[in-house]
């Protein structure tokens, strides 16, 4: 119900999406006023693998995270989450306010076992294919162990929405020899080669390595790479916007466009941030799901694909079993590890 096209878009998504074999029941939390009228509209009212969750509130793009999370109890988000928490659903997806659904997140179903903090994993086109930037923006001020974990929740998310069997690692630093970056790339570094059995980790990468075809899965802390992430789309825009310029500055070069866009168009579909619809905030005791508060029915239908492939390929549990393994590997360098329940 929060996100900026309004649960039209949502309804629409749900209808692209009903003829594939893979989906599972889709339940749709929010207010049955508004919700209903959208399903008979869309043909979709009564429908085997369509269900409606009242939800009488809504927390606002506006709404301050945890102030929204306490006084709007019976909002659409916290709904949504406490479906995972219950085991009702296995993905909860929303394109609401993205630190209410962090917090909600994190609060609500807490950590997964050994994992200290969430991280968000973003996919991004590079040569050759796509790879995962993860942390893209949760945790800002990291610590090495948060990074190794980063390392194998990003790792394991490859495996399942790239098709990738051995995700290549890398760890985003200033240089590739022994020695260079600041302590915490360092101390990451020499923690990852520990849990080669666990992680295909083939060393630090620098920056202009990133979109060559080099690794699967990019590690950093979440402020490096939520401005990574941002320079991404800004320059993707800047490229686009200038490149449409050139193109239109004559005759001559606009038959050349005409002539060349089949090759245009497929570079704009590799470009296309709707191709797989969202973000997914790993680490915590469920799958979470963050899609853009802009997103519309074809962005949502591949969010939607994307949570059947993580229910499909149990994603947690294969996620939690490598977490334990490399936390047994280096725990004796990781002193303040969260304890075992």
């Amino acid at each position: 119900m929060g996100g900026d096209l309004g649960p039209v878009e949502v309804v629409e998504a749900v209808k692209l999406v009903l003829n594939d074999e893979d989906i599972d029941p889709i339940i749709l939390v929010g207010d049955q006023a508004v919700l209903n009228p959208l399903l008979v509209a869309a043909g979709l009212a009564g429908h085997a693998k369509v269900s409606v969750l009242h939800a009488s509130e809504v927390i606002t793009m506006d709404d301050k995270p945890l102030q929204a999370l306490k006084r709007k109890k019976d909002s659409s988000m916290v709904k949504a989450i406490d479906l995972v928490k219950s085991g009702e659903a296995r993905v909860t997806i929303s394109c609401g306010n993205t630190g209410a659904l962090m917090a909600g997140s994190t609060l609500r179903l807490r950590m997964m076992d050994g994992v200290d903090r969430p991280a968000l994993a973003a996919v991004i086109p590079r040569e050759n294919g796509h790879f995962i930037l993860i942390d893209a923006g949760a945790n800002p001020e990291a610590k090495s162990e948060h990074l190794v974990h980063n390392a194998i929740l990003g790792a394991n998310y490859a495996k399942v929405i790239l098709g990738v069997a051995s995700p290549r690692v890398g760890l985003i630093t200033i240089g590739t020899e022994e020695g260079k970056g600041n302590a915490l790339t360092a101390e990451t570094h020499e923690q990852l080669k520990k849990i080669s059995s666990v992680i295909n980790y083939v060393g630090p990468i620098e920056g202009f390595q990133v979109f060559r075809d080099t690794v699967d899965v990019v590690v950093c802390d979440g402020f490096v790479g939520n401005t990574l992430l941002k320079t991404w789309e800004s320059l993707a825009k800047f490229i686009t916007s200038m490149l449409k310029q050139e193109l239109q500055a004559n005759p001559l070069r606009m038959a050349g466009a005409v002539l060349a866009g089949g090759a245009f168009d497929a570079l704009k579909a590799r470009m296309n941030p709707d191709r797989y619809g969202g973000a997914p905030l790993l680490g915590v005791r469920g799958n979470i799901l963050k899609s853009h508060g802009s997103s519309n029915r074809h962005a949502l239908a591949s969010a939607i694909r994307a949570a059947a492939k993580i229910i499909r390929q149990d994603l947690y549990q294969h996620t939690a079993r490598d977490v334990a393994q490399a936390n047994s590997l280096i725990t004796p360098l990781l002193p303040d590890l969260p304890a075992q329940p």
